[in-house]
């Protein structure tokens, strides 16, 4: 589960690659170890945002499909 301090990032509506390119910008901005919740609706993005946090060395901390798209939790490395 997500912790109550993980911030929450609405990506909703955004089409590839913008949701990973947001997720990146964010995750740069934040320290290290902090935790941010994705949400979107690209069907993309269920590929997408593990591959991003597998090469930029973030910890993906669950992955569920939502009822519109995806929902992410992701430890910036």
């Amino acid at each position: 589960m997500t912790s109550a301090t993980a911030e929450v990032y609405d990506l909703r509506g955004l089409k590839c690659p913008l949701p990973v390119l947001k997720t990146r910008r964010k995750l740069k901005a934040m320290s290290s170890g902090a935790e941010l919740t994705v949400e979107t609706t690209d069907p993309l993005a269920g590929i997408d945002i593990p591959h991003f946090c597998n090469q930029d060395g973030h910890e993906l901390m669950s992955s569920e499909k939502t009822g519109t798209g995806h929902r992410f939790v992701i430890r910036k490395g």
